[in-house]
């Protein structure tokens, strides 16, 4: 197949490119490289700010879009996949819709259909914009964010969005459970691509007499995601314990840099808001880290995993969950290289990206 794969987050769409090209296909990607993390793209989509960028930008959308054209897929990693205004994705959304074979929405991110499934706490015991029926520490940090999704105008244009595409495939269980809700009628659930062929991985063979946690930092993303409460219990325990824990902090990190920056640490800190181990947790599990992050068992059921339970899930609505847990990590640092193997095992057989990579290709061919 010819594959355009049309913006990023977190090296989603490069990494399922090079997936797809070793199964044999033609693969493109277009995006704007994922803010700082500077992705790798076949072409460059990204905006600079101010006048001269927003002039820069144009020119570069009036040469490249006409050449996406002639694809058998193009798939999409958010309604909002470039840097334009509603009323302007619209004739983009067309003129893509009509001269290419089917196109596809990846689900990788925040949609107003995501954000509204959160606010009305009907599919979610807690979600990044709530705790219960209580408004999240972000959602209180950021009330205008919020209103700003839910928009009307943000809101037609997705629904619009949602009507144009021939299909839905979600990263994560919460993404896929929110347009299940919704009925969409062609949705599948992909999963996250990792190369586990390509990442170190040194079997741990005996318990660390220090366990070493990592947590990345993304400074406007650290309360959405949790990291900002992981961050606290974290020190708080290495404060306790000093001679048998410490923490390594890195923030706002170019991709291939934070890749490196995983190395020689037993326990990756991610987020606590989450159903599902999303790609930093992937990574760090990969080279046989064990990761703190979502795994409720909706997750589970989904993938169809009733053994290999590796991610110590955390519940964002008891923060005493939060110490207790990694305090028990530490003080079970003996269990550390089986749960290094399972977490290793686990991202082989749910996220490879040749798996994920099939996932996409039987999808689109049932389309």
């Amino acid at each position: 197949m010819k594959i355009l794969l049309l913006g990023d987050a977190s090296n989603f769409h490069i990494t399922l490119a090079r997936a797809l090209r070793n199964l044999g296909h033609n693969v493109t990607v277009a995006s704007a490289g994922s803010m700082w993390m500077n992705t790798q793209r076949d072409i460059d989509l990204q905006r600079r700010p101010g006048h001269i960028g927003t002039i820069r930008y144009a020119y570069t959308l009036a040469r490249e879009i006409p050449k996406m054209r002639g694809y058998d897929i193009v798939q999409v990693h958010n309604p909002f996949f470039l840097t334009l205004k509603p009323q302007k994705l619209r004739p983009v959304l067309a003129y893509l819709k009509r001269f290419n074979g089917k196109l596809v929405y990846e689900a990788l991110g925040t949609d107003p259909n995501y954000v509204k499934a959160c606010t009305e706490c009907r599919l979610f015991r807690y979600s990044d914009f709530r705790i219960g029926w209580d408004q999240s520490p972000y959602a209180m940090a950021n009330k205008k964010e919020e209103l700003e999704w839910l928009k009307p105008s943000m809101v037609s244009y997705t629904n619009h969005f949602v009507d144009t595409v021939d299909g839905i495939i979600a990263c994560l269980w919460e993404y896929y459970a929110t347009y299940q809700a919704l009925g969409y009628p062609k949705l599948a659930y992909g999963g996250i691509p990792i190369e586990t062929a390509d990442i170190n991985y040194t079997p741990m063979s005996e318990a660390p007499e220090k366990v070493k946690m990592f947590i990345g930092i993304q400074r406007k993303r650290s309360m959405l995601k949790g990291t900002d409460v992981l961050l606290e219990a974290a020190q708080k325990i290495v404060a306790e314990m000093p001679e048998l824990c410490e923490l390594k902090i890195v923030e706002n990190m170019p991709y291939s840099d934070y890749v490196k920056a995983l190395e020689a640490s037993h326990v990756m800190l991610d987020q606590i808001y989450s159903y599902t181990p999303a790609t930093n947790a992937l990574l760090a599990m990969a080279r046989g880290m064990v990761a703190v992050s979502g795994a409720e068992p909706e997750f589970y059921r989904l993938i169809g995993e009733t053994e290999n339970h590796p991610i110590i899930n955390i519940d964002p609505r008891s923060l005493s969950d939060v110490e207790t847990k990694l305090r028990k990590i530490i003080e079970n640092r003996a269990n550390l290289p089986t749960m290094s193997r399972n977490s290793r095992e686990f991202v082989i057989k749910h996220n490879d990206s040749i798996t994920v990579a099939k996932r996409h290709l039987d999808f689109w061919e049932k389309l």
